[in-house]
């Protein structure tokens, strides 16, 4: 009997091919690793402020001894860095794609470190202010590092990667704190060490800082030795400024002339040269910018919310957590985070594909938000008891799936630039977006959040801080949506 063979538009035309997965390519782990110690400078020297900062405001006499300024004052640190590092931070990528990635990196380290002894060493509130705005400013490695990640991997192991960037600034974001806390006023915490050092007396706050910035100086040298250049020919700074002052120089008859003479190849600028800004402004790259910005200021709401909540008083809505249990949970979420990162990152987008698990992870958010209210009703009901416990438990294990997020947006911005010359840029600009959502999320969320909570208003009964980060969560899942099933292949077209 013959069998036929019945077919429709379904019926792979190349099943053997279509079935046959891709050879991994090895993950180069001499050089990855040296990208992973570089993330680390970032958050060790945003949140080694963290545990010193109201202290440092109060003893600075900004406030004029108004307690309740005191909160205003170290949210406008911390916004600082984020306002100044998205003015910034296309132009630094920008600059990547022609001289160089390890020019500009060495760059932001020397100004973080720089930036970072400047503030354990200031005395005055403007000080202050200029030293964060340098930290942030000078500072535009984050893009430029992602896009050295994506120039040193491929498809196949591009969400290997990704999957260990979690884990340092996990590991960043934990010894911050951990440093800054431990190490701020030294002369009163050890003083058979430091009780007679009258520098450290003077400046309490140096020694914290100066662990932080002197990281970030010996990465400058780990940088200069050993990270190896991933841009192809790159232009050295002064020919830079050649081309752009003989561009300046130029009259519209010659550059009309020079383009007549020496057209350029159609396809040579599109997949050797980095583009123009405004060429880059496509939908993939705005979609996949627009994605990544609403899932920043996401995270960084509820980041910012999560330990003011566990502080406050249970009667007010929150937990009434002490310091060190908030950074015992803190910390061992942030270890747990990033084990489980390395270990079902690859895997989960191997099985559902970088779309799907972002989707899943902005729709646990929902789930994550809710059991803040209800995790309080317990408290008020219970106390301190197992289910409490268990439903801290809870909501950390599905914030994990957020994070998630992170990897699988990446590998869309990574796919989304239209040529391997403009990663930099495109970066720049995924960058830039975040940091404005960074510089405005904690302000915002944090206000929202006093106002559910402050008996005067009570706003919806206390709950209006929870339907807020819904909300934002609700607009982060339309955004998901467009996002292609597949993710971009390269040298597909940019129209």
């Amino acid at each position: 009997m013959t069998v036929v063979e019945r077919t429709d538009e379904e019926t792979p035309l190349l099943r053997g091919e279509q079935r046959a997965k891709p050879t991994k390519t090895p993950i180069p782990w001499a050089q990855l690793s040296i990208l992973l110690v570089l993330q680390l400078a970032e958050p060790l020297t945003s949140q080694v402020i963290s545990p010193f900062a109201p202290d440092l405001i109060r003893n600075i006499g900004i406030t004029g001894g108004d307690e309740t300024k005191v909160g205003y004052y170290v949210g406008l640190l911390h916004s600082l860095f984020f306002a100044t590092q998205a003015m910034t931070v296309l132009h630094w990528s920008r600059l990547s794609d022609r001289v160089g990635r390890k020019p500009v990196i060495m760059t932001g380290l020397f100004g973080l470190s720089l930036s970072m002894y400047s503030f354990g060493l200031s005395r005055t509130f403007w000080g202050l202010v200029v030293s964060r705005s340098l930290n942030g400013a000078l500072n535009g490695n984050i893009g430029v590092l992602k896009s050295m990640m994506g120039e040193i991997t491929d498809s196949t192991n591009l969400a290997d990667a990704y999957a260990y960037l979690p884990l340092a600034w996990m590991t960043g974001g934990t010894l911050g704190p951990m440093i800054g806390g431990s190490l701020s006023r030294p002369h009163e915490r050890f003083p058979s060490v430091f009780g007679h050092n009258e520098f450290l007396a003077k400046y309490p706050y140096f020694l914290a800082c100066a662990v932080s910035a002197t990281f970030s100086a010996l990465a400058f040298c780990v940088t200069f030795f050993f990270l190896k250049e991933t841009v192809q020919s790159p232009i050295s700074l002064r020919r830079l400024f050649t081309l752009h002052k003989s561009k300046a120089n130029l009259t519209p008859q010659s550059v009309a002339s020079a383009n007549a003479i020496a057209p350029i190849a159609p396809g040579k600028a599109t997949s050797s040269e980095p583009l123009p800004l405004r060429a880059l402004l496509i939908p993939r790259v705005i979609i996949s910018a627009g994605n990544y910005a609403l899932l920043a200021i996401v995270d960084i709401s509820y980041r910012t919310v999560l330990p003011v909540w566990m502080s406050t008083p249970i009667a007010l809505g929150g937990l009434g957590l002490s310091p060190q249990g908030i950074g015992a949970i803190l910390s061992v979420y942030g270890i747990t985070n990033g084990t489980l990162q390395i270990l079902t990152f690859s895997k989960a987008v191997d099985y559902f594909g970088a779309k799907k698990i972002y989707v899943y992870g902005m729709t646990a958010a929902l789930p994550v938000f809710a059991l803040m209210p209800i995790t309080n009703f317990v408290a008020r009901e219970e106390g301190y008891s197992i289910t409490l416990w268990s439903l801290l438990v809870l909501q950390c294990l599905i914030s994990i799936t957020v994070n998630f997020c992170y990897g699988s947006v990446f590998i869309f911005i990574t796919a989304s630039s239209p040529n391997r010359a403009s990663l930099g840029s495109v970066n720049g600009i995924s960058q830039m977006s975040v940091s404005i959502m960074r510089a405005i999320g904690p302000a915002m969320a944090n206000s929202i959040f006093s106002l559910s909570i402050d008996e005067s208003h009570h706003l919806l009964g206390g709950m209006f801080i929870y339907l807020f980060l819904a909300f934002l969560a609700v607009i982060a899942l339309g955004g998901a949506m467009l996002l292609p099933p597949q993710v971009w292949k390269e040298r597909e077209s940019i129209s």
